[in-house]
């Protein structure tokens, strides 16, 4: 069983105490994700906060090191002024394993598609304007030198679970020609800071308008039409219970263009295509990967990457399920497909 969400309100109350941190009330927020637990802050005095504490790290790194990842994934993404500030760290302990990060709360509703995409691309172009930093002062966030090649290495890696996921032939050889149209180089391959995780369902939607991502855990310097993609592709926009819509041809053009008038400057249609076909792939891989994992037991010792379902809600698990399987099917596979072909045509 994972650590009961009453001892992690303990230890969190705990933590606030000992920060000199008043507070009026702590509210486990529902359980909607494969990665971390959400504890609403009622502050006696100021904004409310939120406790995010990790059920695993999906970057495979051990506690202090996925604490710090993600630290600086807030830190770097603030000044864009469309995600959460972060308040404080909370180390690992015997009750809180793998700590956690006190962040904004944000008020706001789910986003809902399409009519919430030209906010999103504002916010996404926020995280793609700012200044890249110096080399050295990149780390901790990945910041590989061919950000094309890591993606499409980062891929292949995950589809080396297309043998254990017991999926059909004819899945595994479709799955298997995409990977092969994925071009050796891009055009223009000019890193910025990205999010690697913006489905609809990470986005919060204020009453001003504005979109805020809320969910940051994967940055890294890499490829723009990444994030574009994650948000908009099938397997995206319908995995999110709260947030699921099926968008139209035009209505993804629309996002992009939104996209590129808050950027100004972006990569060619090409480079844009491509990272969508790769994203996808990233989508479907890990599916594979999942479905290859999520019935392993937890690991015990609460280190790195962990898939097993104990951790986390069976509703949810189901859901996850569901959607493994919806996307892992022909039918979605060549929709996808077809629509790669056409955005190619008319982006």
């Amino acid at each position: 069983m994972p650590t009961s969400i009453e001892a992690r309100l303990e230890a969190l109350a705990t933590e606030l105490k000992r920060t000199g941190n008043a507070y009026r009330k702590l509210t486990p927020m529902v359980d909607t994700g494969l990665a971390h637990d959400h504890i609403w802050i009622q502050r006696s005095a100021g904004d409310d906060w939120v406790a995010r504490l990790p059920k695993q790290s999906q970057m495979n790194l051990p506690p202090e090191e996925n604490l710090a990842y993600q630290a600086a994934c807030y830190q770097r993404s603030n000044p864009g002024g469309h995600t959460p500030a972060l308040h404080g760290v909370l180390p690992p302990s015997s009750v809180l394993p793998r700590g956690g990060l006190i962040v904004e709360a944000i008020r706001g509703r789910l986003a809902q598609l399409p009519e919430d995409l030209p906010a999103i691309a504002e916010a996404l172009a926020s995280l793609h304007r700012q200044p890249l930093p110096t080399a050295a002062a990149r780390a901790p966030l990945l910041a590989p030198e061919d950000p094309w090649q890591a993606m499409v290495d980062e891929v292949r890696r995950q589809a080396s679970w297309l043998g254990d996921a017991q999926l059909a032939t004819k899945i595994t050889q479709r799955i298997k020609q995409e990977l092969d149209l994925l071009p050796p180089r891009l055009s223009d391959a000019t890193p910025r800071l990205i999010s690697f995780d913006t489905h609809p369902g990470n986005f919060l939607i204020r009453d001003d308008g504005r979109a805020i991502l809320v969910d940051l855990e994967k940055c890294r310097y890499g490829l723009p039409g990444i994030d574009l993609a994650h948000t908009s592709l099938y397997t995206s926009t319908t995995w999110d219970l709260n947030s699921q819509a099926v968008l139209s041809l035009s209505e993804v053009i629309n996002f992009y263009r939104c996209w590129q008038s808050a950027m100004g400057e972006t990569p060619d249609t090409d480079t844009l295509v491509a990272c969508r076909r790769a994203t996808w792939l990233w989508s479907l891989t890990w599916c594979a990967k999942w479905r290859a994992q999520h019935l392993n037991a937890k690991d015990a010792q609460q280190r790195g990457e962990d898939w097993s379902a104990e951790l986390t809600d069976p509703a949810v698990i189901d859901h996850v399920r569901d959607r493994v399987e919806h996307y892992l099917s022909l039918p979605i596979i060549d929709h996808v497909h077809s629509e790669l072909q056409c955005l190619q045509a008319s982006l």
